[in-house]
């Protein structure tokens, strides 16, 4: 985006406005946490009027800085969004869709194909084909319409959808994603296997990369992506899969990762599981993934499967 000048005075009322209205005119469900609000999509972030605060990362700050940490915009973005009083773009707008009655849950309305679906996480994101359409058989995952984005669906036992998580398919710039209102993270993106090994993640792309990098009787672990750090989808997973005896902690390799891992131990330690940690070289493991996949172009494998330098 060029340069965008701003006065003082634009600044400082970009920066004062009441991030509770703000979130909730552009969607965002937000809990009631004593003197605060909790974000529905992230339980460990809180919102108390222009201020906003991630337990999970230990940092907070005003409505900009939120724009550009969680919405992933640019400075001039964050601001004219926030002059204008809306959330920037089409493309976090509530879109109409048809609604669980018995749950008063809105799904983003499917797209008459998945080819952009597709090529943007096996082609860009190296997810593996074999990986990604037991996923797609079961309705776990789609492409909406009109932004063609990849929705990652939980289903409850029945098969009725209770949470979606959204994530832009575009190739280049700032992606976005939005875990849609109304959703019961309890039942966030998972799969359930047959053993008793539970892997957790913090989004959907990064538990696909994981499976893709370690594929043998994948289908018979289970596993959880928390979008975003929170416990209760993992308490769901162990609520309904009772012969879960072991827990591992996939999370990303960073600061909030870690913290994560720490925050989450103590509770499953409680539950009776075995804990372990497994967590990426790189920050996530998509990353991992993309990097295991350029090397294998700059080096091809010969017939023994050894990198020919």
């Amino acid at each position: 985006m060029s340069y965008v000048h701003f006065t003082e005075e634009q600044k400082q009322r970009a920066n004062s406005v009441d991030l509770e209205e703000f979130l909730l005119r552009s969607g965002e469900r937000l809990l009631p946490s004593g003197r605060e609000k909790r974000m529905a999509s992230d339980h460990s972030v809180t919102i108390r009027g222009s201020e906003w605060y991630d337990h999970a990362a230990q940092r907070g700050g005003g409505p900009v800085a939120f724009l550009l940490h969680f919405r992933h915009l640019s400075y001039p973005e964050a601001v004219q969004c926030l002059l204008r009083g809306d959330c920037g773009s089409a493309r976090w707008e509530t879109e109409k869709a048809k609604k669980s009655e018995s749950e008063g849950f809105t799904l983003p309305p499917a797209a008459a194909h998945m080819r952009r679906l597709f090529a943007y996480l096996i082609q860009t994101r190296k997810i593996s084909r074999e990986v990604l359409v037991p996923f797609v058989q079961q309705k776990l995952i789609y492409e909406d319409t009109p932004c063609h984005n990849a929705v990652f669906v939980g289903r409850d036992d029945r098969g009725i959808p209770r949470h979606a998580h959204r994530r832009s398919t575009a190739s280049c710039g700032r992606g976005f994603r939005q875990t849609v209102e109304g959703s019961d993270f309890s039942w966030a993106f998972h799969w359930t296997g047959r053993d008793h090994r539970l892997f957790v993640f913090e989004s959907p792309i990064d538990l696909l990369s994981y499976i893709t990098l370690q594929p043998e009787n994948w289908r018979d672990h289970s596993y959880v992506a928390c979008c975003g750090t929170a416990w209760l989808p993992v308490a769901g997973m162990l609520g309904r899969t009772p012969g879960l005896r072991e827990l591992c902690l996939c999370m990303d390799n960073d600061d909030a990762g870690r913290a994560a891992c720490d925050r989450l131990e103590a509770p499953a330690a409680r539950a009776g599981l075995v804990v372990h940690r497994d967590l990426p070289h790189n920050k996530g493991w998509n990353e991992d993934l993309q990097k295991l996949a350029e090397k294998k172009q700059r080096f091809p494998l010969d017939s023994a499967d050894n990198p020919v330098l």
